[in-house]
């Protein structure tokens, strides 16, 4: 009798107590993304649209007319000088993405693996840092004292008399534009590989020294393959930074070598816009296919 009259009540109260409207799940998940897809609208999707309208715009020296012409990406895939810029601009992104990767490995994996002390493991990555705290320019501006003809190497070389007469090519040249930028990038590579080796669980190790596994054994066989997302993370850093740097190509070869920024740039500098725009979304897009490569080669969920 009891329970009866307990689920009377219970069934009374819901009767006379008023129900609880809310939002619908979807609605409710679409309110809490409207901040975000604000923000990534005004500032990323917008300014795209822009420039893929303007590249279709036609041009001259007085200003800008709003039109449909396929001129500019005609000139610009039609130019072998835009496909010499493109092939030296990709050679750079080669080049540096191959010594970032090695460098940056070996000192995450010395960071992660031969530094016991975590306040330790936190200074020396915090002196990594240190040149971040100067711009660019000023970076790139340090080394032509060091690298150019009476400059430290040189000297050092000559009064060491390993050398007869300065070395030419250490300074505006393809060899300054590519130790600039893996001195200005090789961070972006060292910060994600010490992330993802410091997941590494440690047992690991001695199991595979269990099974007899020697020390090369193990870095090629457990190391790397489980670096292999932090090493995807930090190649898509550089290959868009390299890609879309013209500061450093402009500065360190001196007006020698030339990137398809720097070809943007100069357009830009002459007032040709829609030109440089055309140029902007054909780079985007070759940009975009080789992050592509690269999250088709390896998943990088695991780190984000």
């Amino acid at each position: 009798m009891a329970t009866i009259a307990s689920s009377q009540a219970e069934q009374q109260s819901e009767q006379t107590s008023p129900r609880r409207i809310g939002w619908p799940a979807w609605a409710a998940s679409y309110l809490q993304a409207t901040p975000l897809i604000l923000i990534l609208g005004f500032f990323f999707i917008l300014p795209i649209a822009m420039i893929a309208v303007v590249s279709f715009w036609d041009y001259d020296f007085a200003g800008l007319y709003p039109a449909f012409l396929t001129m500019n990406y005609t000139e610009t895939l039609g130019s072998w000088v835009t496909w010499k810029t493109y092939l030296n601009t990709l050679k750079f992104t080669v080049i540096v993405w191959a010594l970032t990767v090695f460098i940056g490995f070996w000192v995450a994996y010395f960071l992660a693996f031969h530094i016991r002390r975590t306040s330790t493991q936190m200074i020396l990555f915090l002196v990594c840092t240190v040149p971040f705290m100067t711009s660019n320019i000023i970076r790139m501006i340090s080394w032509i004292p060091v690298l150019g003809r009476n400059g430290l190497v040189n000297s050092a070389l000559i009064k060491a008399g390993i050398i007869p007469q300065p070395i030419e090519w250490l300074l505006y040249s393809d060899f300054a534009v590519v130790l600039a930028m893996v001195h200005l990038y090789t961070l972006f590579m060292v910060t994600p590989i010490f992330n993802t080796l410091m997941r590494i669980d440690r047992s690991l190790f001695e199991a595979a020294r269990d099974a007899g596994a020697s020390g090369w054994q193990i870095l090629w066989n457990v190391v790397i393959p489980l670096a292999k997302p932090g090493i995807a993370i930090g190649s898509i850093f550089v290959v868009t930074l390299v890609m879309a740097d013209f500061s450093t190509v402009q500065v360190m070869s001196g007006g020698q070598s030339a990137s398809v920024a720097l070809m943007m740039k100069n357009q830009m500098s002459l007032l040709q816009y829609p030109a440089a725009a055309a140029n902007a979304v054909v780079l985007l897009i070759v940009v975009l296919m080789m992050v592509a490569a690269i999250l088709r080669v390896v998943d990088i969920r695991k780190e984000l």
